[in-house]
């Protein structure tokens, strides 16, 4: 038995989902919470933004991919460095999700300033240190996105730290822990 699939004629007035309604929506979807972060090899400062926006793509070759706000500092830093790492974040970073995902922030410099982290051997971008796993990447590829651009990483190392809480997760609008 074969299977076709074959798409709904387009309507002459194409529908589109309005900002808020697909906000609402796509909030339904729980997601883990990670920071991306990167070290700006020009000026030596680090930035990081909280991202609920990063999966795997392929395990041969390693590769993942992350959502990055276009015209972000990190988008801009990102066109210019080909490294940056991820921690995925457990329960008690919540404060420090928070800190990463402010609108109108402190620069990124008294962001970092009290978040313990050691420097990633590839990328020496900032790992946080508790984080339930860190990965180090390598831009393979740069997507416009609308708003957004999708980075493409291969993943040059990646270490499961053992911390024993359970993951961040980002659902309906607010950080939640398994079982709340």
């Amino acid at each position: 038995m074969r299977y076709v699939y074959s798409s709904p004629q387009p309507s002459s007035a194409a529908a589109s989902a309005t900002p808020d309604e697909f906000r609402a929506a796509l909030g339904q979807l729980a997601s883990g919470v990670s920071l991306v972060t990167c070290h700006d090899p020009e000026d030596g400062e680090d930035v990081g933004m909280t991202a609920t926006s990063f999966l795997s793509v392929s395990l041969e070759p390693p590769l993942v991919l992350v959502s990055v706000r276009e015209d972000s500092r990190m988008d801009e830093l990102l066109a210019r460095t080909d490294t940056w790492a991820v921690s995925l974040l457990g329960e008690e970073h919540r404060p420090l999700a928070s800190r990463f995902a402010m609108k109108g922030r402190l620069s990124d410099r008294l962001l970092f300033a009290d978040a313990p982290h050691r420097r990633g051997p590839h990328t020496g971008a900032p790992l946080i240190t508790g984080a339930l796993a860190t990965v180090e990447c390598r831009t393979e590829q740069r997507i416009p996105a609308g708003d957004h651009t999708l980075v493409l990483g291969r993943v040059l190392e990646a270490h499961v730290t053992g911390a024993g809480t359970g993951p961040l997760l980002y659902f309906r609008g607010a950080y939640r822990q398994l079982g709340s």
